[in-house]
């Protein structure tokens, strides 16, 4: 009986630091940046949305990537693109992912 409450005992305590644990798993803002720019790319029909992306050739986009060009579309390349308002935004529509 000592032996089956001891192991009972040790089990709770697994379970207790493994819940602990996920809840402490939280999403940075630079995790949550570098996923807003992620998706920002992936939302830009060309080749071409960031500086260092390569267009179709295999060159380097540079000056012509829409992020370099005035006007038009403005995909987040980098986390200085990205504030802390639209990371506020993305905790909130995405509870589930960000915690």
């Amino acid at each position: 009986m000592k032996k089956y409450l001891l192991h009972l005992l040790c089990a709770s305590c697994v379970l207790l630091a493994a819940t602990a644990d996920a809840k402490n798993t939280r999403l940075s803002d630079n995790e949550i940046k570098q996923i807003i720019i992620e998706e920002s790319i992936a939302s830009y029909a060309g080749n071409c949305a960031c500086p260092y992306n390569s267009a179709s050739n295999g060159s380097r986009c540079g000056g012509r990537s829409a992020w370099s060009r005035k006007g038009g579309a403005a995909p987040a390349c980098y986390k200085d693109d990205v504030t802390k308002e639209q990371v506020a935004r993305w905790r909130e529509n995405n509870k589930s992912r960000a915690q």
